[in-house]
């Protein structure tokens, strides 16, 4: 299984591909972050062509159940990011193999 990708080691795999600084790189991706909160927080919609889109999904309040207690109870209204995967990104995680295909036993 392949390992995680953290900030620091995308910041290392870009200013490796791109010959520039990890600091000009971090100061990239920082930015990009800044940008895409900034506008999930103004309720707009953020595209990256072939890669995905960024929205915030509305959810109303409701009435639930306290399981502890049965007593009825009201969640408030909530906000929450939302990333809807693009058509380049769907068919590059679709092409890998999955790890049960590749560990199936032969006979």
């Amino acid at each position: 299984m392949a390992t995680d990708i953290n900030k620091e080691a995308l910041v290392e795999m870009v200013a490796e591909k791109n010959g520039q600084t990890k600091k000009e790189v971090e100061l990239i991706v920082d930015t990009i972050v800044d940008v895409i909160m900034d506008a999930l927080h103004q309720d707009r919609k953020l595209t990256i062509a072939g890669f995905g889109t960024f929205k915030v999904t509305h959810r109303a309040s409701r009435e639930g159940i306290n399981p502890q207690t049965k007593e009825r109870i009201t969640i408030g209204a909530v906000n929450t990011p939302k990333f809807t995967a693009g058509k380049r990104l769907k068919e590059a995680v679709r092409s890998l193999k999955s790890p049960v295909a590749q560990e199936a036993p032969t006979e």
